[in-house]
């Protein structure tokens, strides 16, 4: 957070003084813009009951086109991964360039054959100059027009930045500065190019394609809604803007960070109640037909995605029954080095509990180890030893031969590979000793715990493992949030845990355990 905090501040500065310097026309493109992208604060003020039915279609407009959204992009994006891509990356590079070329030649070609629009009476008040000069973005751009009084709304669209083309959509005192049948040619054509580009090989977002999208049917409904209630009152940008927000809200299903967003771009908040409505509906529209873009897109790249809550029949399960009738692949404290190679190449599980025999013959889970790091124990080969017995065993101590830095996997790989390890025969005939390399106090449930609770822990824990095993028999201790308060001492090595004393009993209960009773039974499953 603190990071989060400085970099902002940092952003903040740097923007404040290129915004100084842009003011000039430095910029060109990038002059336009800055902490309020899409500033409407002086649109629209107030709002009546009878708008809000038309507000309540765009939402329900908005999940509608959402949802559809999500399955296309679905059906292309499982159609890329299963045959086009893996053809090379030249083919990802040709199609990329391609969708380009078509891209440039509809939006140069479709204004071509719309016919130019006379400018609007002059308003001294709005500060909008019709048409705009040339070289310059923003409302009424003349294109190919032979009157120098006309301009090309569909041009007007197209012929500028998309935070300029949104401008445009979200601007106020601009009343039927575009067509009907302009902004609906717009729509169908953004949104199929934006199906299709959504995907390929380009470092891309759908946030503000989304909003390009929700803003064009949005003003298409704030036509209708000011040719049928003639109130002067109201702005086509307004709905332009709840039509941005609703198809964000019906294709990524977000809510409240969205409304904020939306507030903090356009720097009106007397618009967040609408804002809430259209998301609302559009959100309900949406999940009536299928998950959000994210989710979908995480689901066919088979990326176990955790939903916020668990499923309602998840009460009646337990963490056994999640584990099924599986068979836990686990290795003893003392493994054979061949061992550990042929199970590592016949599965790729990524962590492994270890088990150790109590002089009971008890069979114990004393700790889980990582495939990372039994990958980096066979590649330095120095804890191989020739005796199957422990290291403490034999009155051995144990030497620490590696760094933390050697468990740690690098960004700038996948780690090390099994395949890159080269072993002689002898080598397959050594052992190693797990003990001094696991986790000794990996995260546990019983048997019978409810796998709501295991789903709240996976969540809210963010772990990767989790172990089954039967129930304790006996109890050794019982921990409150006293005894996780610190007491102040004046000697910090002296620091001790504060005690709580348990009804029914003469002694208290101390959270430090023995060692021999923080052993775990068999366990049953791994999740």
């Amino acid at each position: 957070m603190w990071r989060v905090f400085f970099t902002s501040a940092i952003v903040a500065v740097v923007v404040r003084t290129a915004m100084g310097w842009c003011k000039d026309g430095n910029c060109g493109h990038f002059g336009a813009g800055g902490f309020i992208i899409w500033d409407i604060s002086g649109g629209q003020e107030d709002y009546s009951f009878e708008e809000l039915l038309p507000m309540a279609v765009i939402g329900v407009i908005g999940g509608l086109l959402g949802a559809l959204f999500n399955q296309l992009t679905l059906y292309m994006t499982h159609w890329r991964r299963s045959y086009l891509h893996k053809k090379g990356i030249r083919v990802k590079i040709i199609e990329a360039c391609l969708i380009s070329v078509i891209t440039s030649a509809i939006s140069f070609g479709l204004p071509l054959f719309r016919r130019c629009t006379p400018c609007p009476e002059a308003d001294a008040n709005s500060g909008i100059e019709c048409p705009q000069a040339p070289g310059m973005f923003g409302n009424y751009v003349n294109f190919y027009c032979q009157n120098n009084k006309e301009y090309n709304d569909l041009a007007t669209i197209f012929f500028n930045t998309q935070d300029d083309a949104i401008r445009n959509l979200f601007s106020a005192k601009t009343a039927h500065e575009f067509s009907a049948q302009s902004l609906l040619t717009f729509l169908v054509m953004f949104y199929t190019l934006a199906v299709v580009t959504f995907g390929t090989a380009v470092p891309a977002g759908q946030f503000v394609p989304g909003i390009m999208i929700g803003s064009t049917y949005g003003r298409l409904v704030g036509m209708f809604v000011v040719s049928f209630y003639k109130k002067l009152n109201i702005e086509e940008g307004t709905y332009a803007l709840l039509g941005a927000a609703s198809f964000l809200g019906g294709s990524m299903r977000m809510t409240v960070s969205l409304c904020v967003i939306m507030v903090e771009i356009t720097n009106n908040l007397k618009l967040l109640p609408l804002i809430m409505l259209v998301l609302l509906i559009s959100k309900a529209v949406g999940d009536a037909f299928n998950e959000g873009l994210y989710e979908e897109q995480a689901g066919l790249r088979a990326i176990p995605l955790l939903e916020s809550r668990p499923k309602y029949q998840m009460r009646y399960m337990t963490a056994k029954e999640a584990c099924g009738n599986q068979n836990v692949v686990y290795f003893p404290r003392v493994v054979k080095v061949a061992d550990i190679v042929s199970i590592l190449r016949s599965n790729d599980h990524n962590g492994f509990p270890v088990v150790d025999h109590a002089r009971s013959g008890e069979t114990l889970v004393i700790g889980l180890i990582l495939r990372s790091h039994l990958l980096v124990l066979l590649q330095s080969k120095v804890d191989f030893q020739h005796s199957p017995l422990p290291c403490d065993s034999r009155g051995d101590l144990l030497p620490i031969r590696h760094n933390l830095s050697e468990f740690v996997k690098p960004v700038s790989s996948k780690g090390i590979s099994l395949h890159d390890i080269h072993f002689t025969p002898d080598d397959l005939e050594m052992y190693i000793d797990l003990a001094p390399f696991l986790n000794p106090s990996p995260y546990v449930v019983p048997e019978d715990m409810s796998l709501t609770k295991v789903y709240n822990l996976f969540r809210q824990l963010g772990l990767r493992h989790l172990l089954v095993v039967p129930r304790p028999a006996r109890v050794i201790g019982m921990i409150t949030r006293k005894d996780l308060i610190l007491e102040d001492n004046d000697d910090p090595t002296a620091v001790e845990l504060q005690s709580t004393s348990v009804r029914g009993t003469q002694s208290n209960h101390r959270v430090i355990t023995r060692k021999g009773d923080a052993q775990q039974p068999l366990l049953d499953g791994l999740l």
